[in-house]
């Protein structure tokens, strides 16, 4: 039975058995809604050919989007004791997540970021509670120091945000980057002589639920623009080949993020690091690959304003960015020879080419990460020194 309250001290990253909690899997499904409105948001735009405008707002309503994510989750991993005031603090979180998502729409037609700024606020103070909370019960000093360099890091940087809301429109990119690098610097600089306790099996499995997650609101956002197009515009044989080929890109990426074991990779706070944060790009461009296949649905229909190949590339590129991103973080690191080793690179060149083929392009595309698959699991079953590592049902 949970207790109200008992000390926030670090779990310990040896801890068998350490799976994602129902709160956990809460948190993650109340981000889908951000993710949701991002998409949306990405489609709306790049439709009325403001592709460069919306990449940029996607990129940053993204960050914010994953950074939220990426606080608690690592948080949770080292610390999350499941007393009734974490939870309550961090069902605060959830309501800075909604709140955050509410003020997506405003930020991207109007470049007014302060709804997005409050829901952080709510975030943030929440999630430096929690820290300063570690701090009290840590009995290790290095740790308390950890924990308030965490706590100080996060108030510190929320009140430099200040800068994106009152600084020109044209110069908030730039803002916008130099916060962002301050975000990341704070865990690097928290973490500089004491890391934090969390558990590498626990991150993977949190990482990948999200990867899930991402995945799942792709399938669905193309669900609902294909239905749209079959019932206005009675378009079922132009949208068919979109369809396939979107499953069939989303069923790849999965298989080809799931097939490694990603822990494995998670042996020191450096690698956690570089993990960890790459996969913005991972989540961004799965995401983007949902946003794409709406894209294409509605040009295929007449509804954007946009060449056949622009269309086609909102699909093609991001999924390709998917599998080099996959291929740079972890996939290459269980893979033995030269062919192996090539099999995602020339998959994502291939899709990138597939743009050139017409109202084809996204069914070209799907077909390719299907044989990236079918390659993969051939070369893994005629090579005894993967088939243990990679599993019996490895990809390149």
């Amino acid at each position: 039975m949970t207790q109200p309250f008992q000390p926030l001290t670090a779990r310990s990253r040896e801890e068998s058995h350490r799976a994602a909690t129902p709160l956990e899997l809460f948190f993650d499904l109340c981000f889908v809604v951000a993710v949701a409105q991002a998409g949306a948001q990405l489609v709306h735009a790049v439709a009325e050919n403001h592709t460069g405008e919306g990449i940029i707002n996607y990129a940053m309503i993204f960050f914010a989007i994953w950074w939220a994510w990426m606080n608690f989750s690592w948080f949770a991993s080292a610390y999350d004791n499941d007393d009734v005031l974490y939870r309550v603090v961090t069902f605060v979180q959830i309501a800075g997540v909604l709140i955050l998502a509410a003020g997506v729409s405003r930020a991207f037609e109007e470049h007014d970021f302060l709804v997005v700024y409050l829901g952080y606020v709510v975030m943030r103070l929440a999630l430096a509670t929690q820290w300063l909370r570690a701090a009290h019960h840590a009995t290790d000093p290095a740790e308390r120091t950890m924990c308030r360099r965490y706590a100080g890091g996060v108030v510190a940087v929320q009140i430099g945000w200040l800068a994106l809301l009152l600084a020109p429109e044209g110069a908030r990119p730039w803002v916008f980057l130099v916060m962002a690098l301050a975000e990341m610097a704070v865990p690097l600089y928290a973490e500089k002589k004491k890391p934090s306790s969390w558990h590498p099996h626990h991150i993977a499995e949190r990482y990948g639920l999200f990867t899930i997650i991402v995945l799942g609101e792709t399938v669905a956002a193309a669900t609902v623009a294909v239905k749209s197009g079959v019932t206005e515009h009675d378009a079922l044989g132009e949208l068919l080949p979109i369809a396939a080929g979107g499953l069939l890109l989303v069923f790849a990426a999965w298989w080809i993020y799931f097939v490694v074991p990603a822990h494995d990779r998670l042996t020191s706070s450096r690698q956690g690091f570089l993990w960890g944060y790459g996969h913005y790009v991972i989540f961004a461009s799965a995401a983007a690959v949902g946003a794409g296949l709406e894209i294409a649905v509605e040009q295929a229909v007449g509804k954007a304003h946009i060449s056949t190949l622009a269309a086609s590339a909102s699909v093609t590129i991001p999924s390709a960015i998917f599998l080099l991103s996959v291929w740079l973080l972890h996939a290459r690191y269980f893979k033995v020879g030269l062919a192996q080793q090539l099999v995602l690179p020339v998959s994502a060149l291939l899709i990138l080419l597939c743009s050139f083929a017409g109202h084809w392009a996204v069914l070209c595309a799907g077909l390719v990460a299907a044989a990236t698959v079918a390659v993969g699991v051939t070369l893994t079953s005629r090579n005894p020194s993967t088939r243990a590592g990679a599993g019996a049902a490895g990809t390149g």
